[in-house]
């Protein structure tokens, strides 16, 4: 039986999401800067070009309003709705998580006061709106800072490929400005240099090891990987118990631990009671680890009999692929039966 909430489907949402979003806000910083007025010709009137602007940043605004959602769904760290709207307020990475929801408060100010653009007057609005331009850099700078691919070599394209494009749109900008050239090659030049910081920020930044903690990942987060040596890799045999909760308010509770050398496991189900014995899952728990401490839990992906299989959350955003299947003596409450453990990013 499919678990509620697949964990590697809200894993997936929320990196997908999250990428989606700065590529549309690429686009809108693109366009803005190159000036859509400027866009136009026979075929593609202006009015198009600036509703494909205003669209494609509505359009940003829904995909990082799903990236929150499933963030938070998501459960490994701990990030509340708060946080996507209140800066600096969050004990997962403080900083880098802050810099998403600044990005989210200046969408969101873009798009009320473009609502309200008649009341406000057109030289507020436009202030605003360039200001809230600053959305793409703090975005791009969070999606690295906080970002579990930032480093992945295709993330690292995209992002380069990001950047390259901003900077391509300002210089011509620039180059086209009605301004002296002293002050051109000055704004070439800034620009360039802030390039140049961007590449030196993240190589020894979130490109560097170490960087989970430096970003201010909680400890209790981290210390458990310090502490031990991880977990082997591939199959083995476990065996442990299983206990069966008497009925309260129509449910029940199914626990389940079980071990092998060094390694552990704990399952926990809870649901409606079904005849034979079986149970109707309405939520599950899944913990890993060793003697020392858990170190990767999460809920259940699929249930299948006596078949289970789960994406685990653990230290600095890993993941952990785990498939345990078990044979049951319910006389005895008894379980064995096999654990396979495969690490992923």
């Amino acid at each position: 039986m499919t678990a509620a909430v697949s964990a590697r489907a809200l894993w997936y949402l929320t990196r997908g999401t999250g990428v989606v979003a700065l590529l549309l806000l690429t686009a809108v910083l693109v366009l803005g800067v190159l000036g859509v007025a400027r866009w136009r010709s026979e075929r593609l009137p202006r009015f198009v070009v600036q509703g494909l602007h205003r669209n494609l940043t509505l359009l940003a605004v829904v995909f990082v309003a799903v990236h929150v959602v499933t963030t938070v769904a998501d459960g490994f760290a701990p990030i509340r709705y708060l946080d996507a709207v209140l800066p600096f307020a969050s004990p997962y990475r403080p900083v880098w998580l802050g810099l998403g929801a600044v990005a989210f408060d200046l969408l969101l100010a873009l798009t009320l006061t473009s609502l309200l653009r008649v009341r406000i007057g057109l030289a507020r609005w436009r202030l605003l709106h360039w200001l809230a331009y600053a959305a793409w850099p703090v975005a791009l700078a969070h999606s690295f800072g906080t970002g579990s691919d930032a480093r992945v070599g295709w993330f690292q394209a995209l992002g380069l490929a990001s950047a390259g494009a901003v900077v391509l749109a300002v210089l011509w900008r620039i180059a086209a400005a009605d301004a002296a050239g002293t002050a051109r090659v000055g704004a070439a030049a800034a620009t360039l240099l802030a390039a140049v910081g961007l590449a030196a920020w993240y190589r020894s930044g979130p490109g560097a090891p170490g960087w989970a903690a430096r970003a201010g990942t909680p400890v209790t987060l981290l210390s458990p990987a310090s502490a031990t040596t991880g977990l082997a890799t591939g199959t083995v045999d476990v065996s442990g118990t299983i206990a069966r909760s008497r009925p309260e308010s129509g449910l029940v509770t199914v626990a389940i631990a079980a071990a092998a050398g060094r390694e552990r496991v704990s399952v926990r189900l809870r649901g409606t009671p079904l005849a034979g014995g079986g149970v109707r899952v309405r939520s599950s728990r899944m913990l890993v680890g060793t003697a020392a401490a858990w170190l990767y839990r999460g809920p259940l992906s699929t249930l299948h009999g006596t078949r289970m299989t789960a994406v685990l959350s653990g230290p600095g955003g890993a993941r952990l692929p785990v498939s345990l299947g078990l044979r049951i003596d319910r006389a005895r409450g008894r379980v064995s039966g096999t654990l396979r453990i495969g690490r992923s990013r």
